[in-house]
């Protein structure tokens, strides 16, 4: 059942001991999946019972959490976690089978961006409509035109029918409408999964404006980055079932090592025929030049890349080394120890090190991801552990040259 509460909270950051914003209490949802499915009545009348044979997917397994007015809250999980089916519960769209859901003040869904958009009517008439059926009035909806059309880029196409938008177009224009309803509770599911990366940049900020504005944010996603840069705390589910609820960064390395210890123990398994992993990569961030932990950094500053690792048997002198992605899988540096410093020491069953590399951050502005490594001396291709994207960097920049890298350089121009 869910419910709404009369109340608002008064903005700025989460409320401590204020009654929750959302309150969910040993939530539920499974779905009956028949084994047959009919397309004609001939179909039926020939077979009246087997459609009465069905599977049951447990999507939501007794989820029980509360968001604080002010706080945002994210919930991941790998595919078929059952985060987006919570979010859909918590939005009204699916009713529930066990527990509860309260939802203090007004609420309003980001979940189906474009939901509601009738492809043969121009972006102008789509707008009123959607920021109608939103929640806004119609003379808001006419008032905020201008800078929802603006903050879609779309000035030029306003009188141009849906159908002949790309997909892009029609995803900003959606979260454009979206952003501008007025409500106290916002449910958002996987928003800057699309667009490109500059539209991926003016979501973040505003975001951050909504952080500002003191909104109830709960957040569906599987970018780390965004989870550890926005979030106050974060839920993480598996297979329906809720894992843990913690900070952040907690909950990323959380999921990390949920999402790629299949791959790794395969590989373990593989290589050690009954024997130990001698080590294992428990962690990756990243610091800026004054030691402070961060997800974000402006193009131009210093970077510090860390990853810890714990050893479980004596090691000499290992190989220790990172590669450093974009989101194209496209690798733009590898650093190393094997060539430079080969001797990198003894290490004993139980120690646990960090390996830090720093350099000056010259990527174009986007999202980067650090995949740590080690090996035993020699070639390197006798690997101990490694962890694909296990940590994830957001580069902002006020200018895009369109490159990969932006090096310092001289440019000079003479007159002949």
């Amino acid at each position: 059942m869910t419910t709404a509460i009369d109340t608002t909270s008064s903005g700025g950051e989460a409320q401590a001991g204020a009654a929750p914003a959302v309150a969910i209490r040993n939530v539920s949802k499974t779905f009956r999946l028949p084994h047959q499915r009919y397309s004609t009545l001939k179909e039926r009348a020939l077979h009246p019972f087997r459609s009465r044979v069905f599977d049951e997917l447990r999507a939501v397994q007794s989820v029980t959490a509360d968001v604080a007015p002010g706080e945002f809250f994210g919930i991941v999980g790998r595919n078929g976690s059952g985060k987006s089916t919570l979010l859909k519960c918590l939005a009204g769209i699916y009713s529930v089978d066990e527990g509860t859901i309260a939802i203090a003040g007004r609420l309003s869904p980001f979940i189906e961006l474009g939901v509601g958009f009738n492809m043969d009517l121009t972006a102008r008439e789509n707008v009123i409509i959607n920021a109608t059926m939103l929640g806004l009035s119609r003379k808001q909806a006419r008032d905020r035109f201008d800078e929802i059309i603006a903050f879609a880029e779309l000035e030029e196409f306003v009188d141009l029918k849906l159908k002949n938008y790309s997909s892009g177009m029609t995803v900003r224009l959606a979260f454009s409408i979206a952003i501008e309803v007025d409500a106290d509770v916002l449910l958002v599911d996987e928003v800057l999964a699309v667009g490109d990366a500059a539209f991926q940049h003016k979501c973040y900020q505003q975001f951050d404006r909504l952080k500002s504005e003191g909104k109830t944010i709960v957040f569906v996603t599987h970018d780390m980055s965004a989870v550890e840069r926005f979030c106050d705390r974060a839920l993480l589910m598996e297979k329906g079932k809720p894992v843990m609820v913690g900070r952040p960064r907690e909950v990323a390395r959380a999921y990390n090592q949920l999402n790629f210890a299949g791959v790794i123990h395969e590989e373990v398994e593989e290589g050690r025929r009954g024997d130990h992993k001698a080590a294992e990569i428990v962690g990756a961030w990243f610091e800026n030049d004054v030691w402070d932990e961060v997800t974000s950094l402006a193009q131009g500053s210093f970077c510090h890349a860390l990853f810890e690792v714990r050893f479980h048997e004596d090691v000499e002198d290992p190989i220790f080394g990172y590669a450093f992605r974009n989101l194209v899988g496209q690798t733009l540096m590898v650093a190393t120890t094997q060539f430079e410093h080969p001797r990198t020491g003894s290490f004993k069953a139980g120690e646990s090190v960090k390996v830090r590399i720093g350099f000056p951050m010259r990527f174009g502005a986007g999202q980067y991801t650090l995949s740590p490594v080690i090996a035993r001396q020699g070639s390197g291709a006798d690997l101990i552990d490694e962890r694909e994207n296990l940590a994830t960097l957001l580069v902002h920049s006020t200018i895009a040259t369109g490159g990969l890298v932006d090096l310092e350089q001289v440019l000079e121009i003479h007159r002949s």
